[in-house]
């Protein structure tokens, strides 16, 4: 078997410098490396046989304008405003966006990423929960880390699973937050409507939830992490009959379906019973009793993203952590 073409990686550790020093020294970026560090990279280079190939010279010179986005559902508003955040900042960078939606398929997420690898561009966003799914995850590292090796630049809108730079919602703090709040408006007996338990922003929200409140454990109904599910969890949790006076929804599209069960069952919000929801999405602006929420800065974080993927790669990932800020409306009254 032929042994392996050596790396841009490697070349960096044999010269004992960053991989970003190593990418500016041997892909003609315009940054300027020191002369001594310069003629390092060169030397571990040639000892190696290190070739770089024209896609990571492309790439390492900015000449790429196009920027591959991954999202869930573009349908939702949540994964539509970030897109919108995202492609506002690349059109004042020239930058083309390639939008693709995986519908949460973990396949077709995959299917899509080697796609977009295929068309050569800049910088690759993932836009999306994790699942809890190591086997996937190996999967996806293994279609990211070809991408960065030849030059190109991956960053995520997720937990941070993946070793790349990622946008981070404070998703357990925020709903913690959102308890506390709630039980200082006066309410007892909460239930939480939530999605699969292997999504994982679904289980950080309810989790956190759960440990800002103070009182007994709140009900707990998981279904889809969408509008349907809000609604078929609501009918569930009407029909098994417990006494809650409280709602608490892990995103406001499943608030939204929860709302919609209400009305069919004739339980008026907020009267009869109170519902909050979790991003502060744009249809929020047609909904009536107006939700309570967790309001997230959307649109900042997709540019935080595209940010990301154009500044200089560094050794080890990068981490920004955004904070959600509980909106009390009119869905869930002082008691």
């Amino acid at each position: 078997m032929p042994a392996r073409a050596a790396t841009l990686t490697d070349v960096a550790k044999e010269a004992g410098v960053s991989l970003a020093t190593a990418s500016r020294a041997l892909n003609g970026s315009d940054r300027v490396v020191r002369a001594e560090l310069h003629a390092r990279v060169l030397e571990a280079a040639n000892r190696l046989g290190y070739t770089p190939n024209a896609q990571a010279q492309s790439m390492a010179r900015g000449s790429s304008d196009l920027v591959g986005l991954l999202v869930n559902d573009i349908a939702d508003p949540y994964f539509s405003t970030i897109a919108a955040g995202l492609a506002s900042a690349a059109e004042e960078q020239g930058l083309l966006v390639m939008l693709c939606s995986t519908g949460g398929d973990p396949g077709q997420e995959l299917e899509l990423l080697a796609a977009l690898r295929r068309q050569r561009g800049r910088a690759i966003v993932l836009a999306g929960s994790r699942i809890d799914d190591r086997a996937h995850l190996r999967k996806l590292s293994e279609q990211v880390d070809p991408f960065i090796e030849a030059g190109g630049r991956v960053a995520a809108i997720s937990e941070p699973k993946l070793p790349v730079d990622t946008v981070v919602v404070d998703n357990k703090r925020a709903a913690r937050d959102l308890a506390v709040r709630i039980g200082e408006l006066g309410y007892r007996r909460p239930a939480v409507l939530t999605g699969p338990d292997e999504l994982l922003v679904s289980r950080n929200r309810r989790d956190g939830f759960a440990e800002g409140w103070t009182g007994d454990a709140p009900i707990v109904v998981a279904d889809e992490f969408n509008r349907d599910g809000g609604f078929n969890a609501m009918q569930r949790l009407v029909d098994s009959g417990p006494e809650v006076d409280c709602v608490f929804a892990v995103n406001d599209l499943m608030a939204m379906g929860a709302m919609a069960a209400c009305r069919d069952r004739g339980i008026e919000v907020p009267r009869d019973l109170a519902v909050a929801g979790f991003d502060d999405i744009s249809t929020l602006r047609d909904v009536t009793p107006a939700l309570t929420t967790v309001r997230l800065p959307l649109t900042e974080m997709g540019r935080m993203a595209l940010e990301m993927v154009l500044n200089d790669p560094v050794a080890k990932p990068r981490r920004r952590k955004v904070q959600g800020e509980v909106i009390v409306r009119e869905s869930t009254p002082a008691r």
